[in-house]
């Protein structure tokens, strides 16, 4: 009977791009590609999710229009003797938590603990503090009181926020009298930084930091 020659083996990383396999061959499984961090992926330090809980729902994209979103390099002393640095970031209504996500990932990403970070919205509530509360106030707030992870929640319920290193502020939303009053209080519960992102003229009126 004659030799059947064997097929030669071609080491994976020389073999180029696969191809469509023939009839009759099983097709080798490829392998998965990581995508972007999502709001559905844990930050650093974040506590997986149990699998029983849904994703949260996905973020409105950036306007093309909007404005550079990276913290102001040099932050300002807030008035009234506060202790903390101030930093505005410029962007539109509609882009403001976008703007103060990527604060809270540059500041995780040059070694801020999550715990240290408490993000306000003062508009439409952040799609994570919305889908957190999906499973009841209770769950919600006991996240808050083990301050181990970046808190997400409203100007108005600030005062029942404990007070955090970082407080990042995302106006995004009209900062009507009631809103103002709530963004001129949170600057007392910020121990070292306070960024806000949204409108700067707003921002300044209604902080007084004349930045």
């Amino acid at each position: 009977m004659p030799l059947i020659p064997e097929e030669p083996q071609i080491p994976e990383s020389a073999q180029g791009p696969r191809v469509t396999p023939a009839a009759g061959r099983t097709a080798p499984t490829p392998r998965p590609v990581p995508g972007p961090r999502s709001a559905a992926t844990p930050r650093p330090g974040n506590p997986g999710r149990g699998p029983a809980r849904p994703a949260p729902p996905a973020q409105r994209p950036r306007p093309v229009s909007a404005a550079p979103t990276a913290p102001v390099p040099a932050g300002r002393k807030l008035p009234e003797d506060s202790a903390a640095q101030f930093q505005l970031i410029p962007a539109p209504a509609d882009g403001a938590i976008d703007a103060a996500d990527e604060a809270v990932d540059l500041l995780l990403d040059t070694g801020r603990a999550p715990g240290d970070i408490l993000v306000l919205t003062t508009g439409e509530p952040h799609p994570w503090a919305a889908h957190e509360l999906s499973f009841g106030e209770a769950a919600y707030w006991a996240q808050h009181d083990a301050g181990d992870d970046v808190f997400f929640a409203r100007t108005a319920d600030a005062d029942r926020c404990a007070s955090r290193s970082v407080i990042v502020v995302a106006v995004d939303g009209d900062l009507d009298d009631t809103a103002a009053r709530a963004l001129s209080g949170v600057r007392e519960r910020a121990g070292d930084l306070l960024i806000v992102c949204g409108d700067p003229q707003k921002i300044n009126s209604a902080l007084g930091a004349g930045v």
